[in-house]
């Protein structure tokens, strides 16, 4: 039997029981992915990462992440928890401003600061955001949502955005309606054939917040399709979401570079993740996405 040592994480929350949980191998080699996808499987959590040698002069680690239904090629939560468990495990320190992993969608660029030797936030870099045509189909997206069609927001599209990894944007017309979503399975396969979606992109409901002071949107994450029922924080849906929100013109300037989104109030797991989009002239130039994380404990597996 070999041993292998993991680091188990609480994601976007700087306190114990919130955010997002996250198994983070430290040393990877000799997994086969089948291997590693039944790891992921067995923790369950919405993503267990491996730490692996960099594959090329490019990036300093190869991180792969696993949900328990599939590998993915880049995640928010698992590369700012993976930054936090290499911190912990002093493969990076206070010299490190940044560091580089090579995620399934390349080298991806992330910004570590410190306070002293301890590492009290990191932020990536996402690819620039892809944009699919509106879907003029409210009816079934409320439908699979539970919900009614003048639950969602009538001057703003349902739209598939991607920084990396696909999802079904549904602007809500209010925090209530965003709880009051009951996700259903067979409404949402038929709305996935009906407009060929692919059967892995995800919904990311989330409802703006106008009140000052307060974040900037409030949101759920439905990921039936990646083995996820439901998810309390999802980076890579956060950087989508920003650059939805400046490409619809509710975002600019400023206020872009600083937002906030507020998601796992719902499943009791709070969840902050930080957003910044920065645009000139009407483009998207840059979506990072970034938070803290906690180490909850450690552990040790053992694979034959």
């Amino acid at each position: 039997m070999r041993s292998y040592r993991y680091l188990h994480l609480d994601v976007f929350t700087d306190r114990l029981f919130g955010g997002n949980q996250l198994a983070v191998f430290l040393d990877g080699r000799g997994l086969s992915a089948s291997a590693m996808q039944a790891i992921a499987k067995e923790m369950n959590y919405s993503e267990s990462t491996f730490i692996l040698p960099a594959e090329g002069h490019d990036s300093d680690v190869r991180v792969r992440i696993f949900t328990p239904g599939e590998e993915l090629p880049m995640a928010g939560h698992p590369t700012i928890g993976t930054a936090f468990a290499l911190a912990r495990s002093g493969v990076v320190s206070n010299a490190d401003q940044r560091i580089t992993f090579g995620l399934g969608v390349g080298p991806t660029q992330v910004e570590l600061t410190w306070q002293g030797e301890t590492l009290t936030f990191a932020r990536m870099t996402q690819l620039l955001p892809t944009f699919a045509a509106p879907l003029a189909a409210t009816g079934q997206v409320a439908a699979a949502l539970g919900l009614a069609s003048s639950d969602l927001v009538k001057n703003l599209p349902v739209q598939v955005v991607s920084t990396g990894v696909p999802y079904l944007l549904v602007p809500l017309d209010s925090r209530a309606v965003v709880d009051r979503a009951v996700f259903e399975p067979a409404a949402y396969a038929r709305l996935q054939r009906e407009f060929g979606l692919d059967p892995t992109v995800c919904v990311y409901l989330f409802a703006i917040n106008h009140d000052e002071g307060g974040p900037t949107a409030y949101s759920r994450m439905f990921g039936a399709g990646l083995g996820i029922s439901e998810d309390p924080a999802t980076g890579s849906a956060a950087g989508p979401l920003g650059a939805y929100l400046v490409q619809h013109g509710l975002m600019s300037g400023d206020e872009a570079t600083r937002m906030r989104v507020l998601q796992g109030v719902h499943m009791g797991r709070p969840s902050d993740i930080h957003v910044s989009v920065e645009a000139s002239g009407g483009q998207i130039s840059r979506v990072t996405v970034g938070g803290t994380a906690v180490v909850v404990g450690e552990g040790t597996l053992y694979v034959p």
